[in-house]
């Protein structure tokens, strides 16, 4: 037990020193190695119990009462998780966590969709940010998604103790934004961003993926309309009235579904398994997804023009299921390298970031 104590204790000195107070250094060491110690019950009051070194009223302040900076020990977990896994090679996968809870004080509490569950569910909703290279992931942020519900509730906030910086609405596109930039800032090193359909369905996400220079794979829902990359764009001369101010697309838009539905579709093995080689049927083309400006078309209805040229990729799995990504990924890229590049990952996002503690 001694020996185990002290190789933690080597494990940790990079996240030691930027807790500060000495009182914090001790504590840290044994809230973690009650968690991964022996013993059932993981709350407070037992494992201060299993620990003779601390008490109950020590530990349960480190966890519940003190108040300090997290930023730089956030900081020293990814520079340690990019010494394990960053990289040219290196995935920064965007997702999902929900932690079922089935009170209505917890911070952030409410029926919203828990993609763990598969279903809408009394939780908190957390975004998670995961530096992943081969098959190793290391998860370096869970930042807490706040619904209306509370956003729009200033004394229930208050009442929480949620800090005044945090009280604004931002929805979970722009809270992976802003977790991203902190990635970069602290020299994370990744070579792709993969996020499923919840974020990859965002225009204003790939938009900001793409403005800060990074190449990305996404998920994107079968209904997203799209227009083949060789659409033209054209100033329609109007009979009457002043000219168009703005361009319109030569074709109308169609789902992702309907673009790929007479492509050639070709069996490719993305990943060995337990079982042996991984197959799925791909398609893929070239096109623009409809999240330019919108127009409002001569019918009254409003069109979202062209965007910019990306690949879109097709999956039909041997269930009959069909899913749809979007990538960034270089024009020369090939089909088998748009699978193994990102798509693999993508679709068994849930096993790639899930463990212990992430409320799966």
């Amino acid at each position: 037990m001694v020996e185990w104590h002290e190789e933690l204790m080597d494990w940790l000195q990079p996240f030691l020193a930027p807790l500060g107070h000495k009182r914090r250094r001790r504590m840290c060491p044994a809230y973690v190695a009650g968690l991964i110690g022996p013993g059932d019950c993981k709350s407070v009051q037992p494992m201060a119990a299993r620990d003779s070194g601390v008490s109950y009223d020590q530990l349960h302040h480190f966890i519940g009462s003190g108040v300090w900076d997290a930023s730089a020990l956030e900081t020293a977990l990814l520079v340690e998780a990019d010494k394990l896994v960053g990289g040219d090679n290196a995935w920064l996968i965007i997702d999902d966590t929900a932690l079922p809870k089935k009170g209505c004080h917890s911070v952030g509490v409410a029926p919203q969709y828990a993609s763990a569950l598969g279903k809408t569910a009394n939780c908190q909703s957390l975004v998670s940010v995961t530096l992943a290279s081969r098959e190793v992931p290391v998860m370096v942020g869970l930042r807490l998604f706040l619904p209306e519900t509370w956003t729009d509730d200033k004394e229930r906030m208050a009442r929480a103790g949620v800090p005044t910086d945090r009280q604004i609405a931002l929805t979970k596109p722009e809270i992976a934004i802003a977790e991203i930039d902190r990635v970069i800032a602290a020299g994370g090193r990744f070579g792709c961003v993969l996020a499923d359909s919840g974020y990859g369905s965002s225009g204003p996400f790939r938009q900001a993926l793409s403005e800060r220079g990074l190449l990305w794979a996404v998920g994107l829902s079968r209904r997203q309309n799209v227009y083949p990359a060789d659409v033209a764009l054209v100033f329609p001369v109007a009979s009457t009235g002043k000219r168009r101010k703005y361009h319109i697309a030569d074709r109308p838009p169609v789902s992702a579904e309907a673009m790929l539905a007479g492509e050639k579709w070709q069996k490719v093995s993305w990943r060995r398994g337990t079982k042996g080689r991984l197959t799925c049927l791909f398609a893929a083309c070239r096109v623009r997804i409809a999240d330019g400006h919108k127009h409002r078309m001569l019918d009254n209805r409003v069109q979202c023009m062209p965007g910019d040229e990306v690949w879109l990729v097709g999956e039909r799995r041997s269930t009959g299921e069909q899913k749809y990504y979007v990538s960034n990924l270089p024009t020369e890229t090939t089909l088998k390298s748009l699978t193994r590049k990102g798509l693999n990952n993508i679709r068994t996002l849930p096993s790639v970031v899930s463990g212990p503690g992430c409320g799966r």
